[in-house]
């Protein structure tokens, strides 16, 4: 059984910083996209970062880029994401996600049809 467990929201005032956590289980990490997304209620949900666990690349979202830093530790099979210079409307609930990688190539999109599993997501609220 595929598990994804997040930790690491809160609030934070605006410019300030968290670091998100999602420890994986049920599945292979090296084997694995994994990704980041926000959804605020009424909304679609949003891709925000995505990672290729076997090479590390990563590909991020337009309006996180220089802003947000997804990473692994593969020997701890956690993702993280690091959020610094947030912002009001960045508040969100915020979701780990994965699937099992078919391709080596495959750049893992944070595109949400392309995600099987889903964590129970984490709160970030910024106040300005």
């Amino acid at each position: 059984q595929v598990q994804l467990v997040e930790s690491g929201g809160g609030s934070v005032q605006a410019g300030g910083s968290l670091r998100l956590s999602c420890v994986a289980s049920g599945i292979t990490f090296s084997s694995a996209c994994m990704g980041w997304f926000r959804q605020i209620p009424g909304n679609d949900r949003e891709g925000i970062a995505g990672m290729n666990t076997r090479f590390g690349s990563t590909v991020y979202a337009n309006d996180v880029k220089g802003r947000f830093t997804i990473s692994q530790d593969g020997a701890k099979n956690t993702l993280y994401l690091q959020m610094n210079d947030l912002k009001p409307e960045d508040t969100s609930m915020y979701y780990c996600a994965a699937y099992r990688r078919l391709l080596s190539y495959d750049a893992c999109d944070p595109v949400a049809r392309k995600y099987h599993f889903w964590g129970q997501g984490t709160q970030v609220t910024v106040s300005s």
